[in-house]
């Protein structure tokens, strides 16, 4: 019986099992779409699973995942677009997780403007923040119009995407969020239209996704990672207005009418089953990427994405 006291006492004194750290760098300064992430904080979803999370907001939203890449992250939210050209740069760099699972891009126009089909932007200006893919999109939009990239200006307003378009500096902008610039548009009294890319020729994507190092990852902790995010998914989905208060609790400057539209408009777009993908979806984007001149080769879906619960 002494011994059995001695051992329980021992026990008791032992410090718990450390958590595995982590860390994982936004893709932008925390925002409704980063929701799973933050209510599996919150709600304690990483600590069952044994994590503890470090998240972090970049300080150069072009950053983080070549900051993965370099090995100084375990997890950087991106882009899927963004992901096939970092690959094809030579970055070791994988998708293993999906965020947002839709197209959250549009072409972006004034609601009671003169633009009321990608057709009447022949002759006009078009502002964009990032070169590249985006480029590739709008062509692909336009084609279906039978308006040439050369046919219209493109005009680089860097992050001024919505306050471009209602000062009248530009006549559309790509690359516009439609949970975000149209709320925001709305909000200040210049309501705007989107012409959803999904819809007008462009392979669909995902829109947010986790990319890791696929020679330095850890799969264990990114399967829990993405176990606990797709808890804190479905408690958003079945509890919307009280995950919303979850989030914006977090910080007062979530605590305003954008961010709760954002939220509500966001909340189905969220990957329901963030760890599974589509892999036609990849081959696809790829093919088109390589068909509008972006990359130079098609490379396999296993060098793009991975599955890591399934390894």
């Amino acid at each position: 019986m002494k011994k059995l006291m001695t051992a329980i006492a021992l026990l008791a004194a032992a410090p718990a099992w450390a958590e595995d750290k982590m860390t994982i760098l936004l893709d932008w300064f925390i925002n409704p779409d980063h929701g799973p992430i933050i209510v599996a904080q919150e709600n304690g979803y990483f600590a069952e699973q044994g994590l503890e999370v470090e998240i972090v907001p970049p300080a150069d939203p072009s950053a983080p995942p070549r900051l993965v890449a370099a090995g100084q992250a375990d997890l950087a939210v991106s882009y899927q677009p963004q992901l096939h050209l970092q690959i094809h740069e030579g970055l070791p760099l994988k998708r293993v997780g999906t965020l947002v699972a839709t197209p959250l891009n549009c072409l972006l126009v004034l609601e009671d403007g003169p633009i009321k089909s990608p057709a009447d932007l022949k002759g006009k200006k078009i502002g964009f923040s990032v070169a590249g893919v985006e480029e590739a999109i709008l062509g692909t939009v336009l084609g279906k119009y039978d308006v040439a990239l050369g046919d219209v200006e493109l005009i680089n307003v860097n992050f001024s995407l919505s306050p471009s378009l209602m000062t009248g500096q530009v006549d559309a902008v790509i690359g516009a969020y439609r949970n975000f610039e149209l709320n925001q548009m709305d909000i200040e009294g210049r309501p705007g239209t989107c012409f959803y890319i999904e819809e007008e020729g462009v392979p669909s994507y995902d829109e947010l996704i986790y990319v890791a190092n696929p020679d330095t990852m850890d799969k264990d902790k990114i399967a829990r990672f993405l176990a606990a995010t797709e808890k804190a998914t479905q408690y958003i989905v079945n509890n919307p207005e009280k995950s919303w208060e979850i989030f914006a609790a977090t910080s007062p400057e979530l605590q305003d009418e954008l961010n709760a539209r954002a939220w509500v408009d966001t909340l189905p777009r969220f990957a329901l089953r963030p760890a599974g993908f589509d892999a036609g979806r990849y081959a696809r984007f790829e093919t088109f990427l390589n068909e509008s001149g972006m990359i130079d080769s098609v490379l396999p879906v296993s060098d793009i994405a991975i599955d890591v619960t399934a390894q």
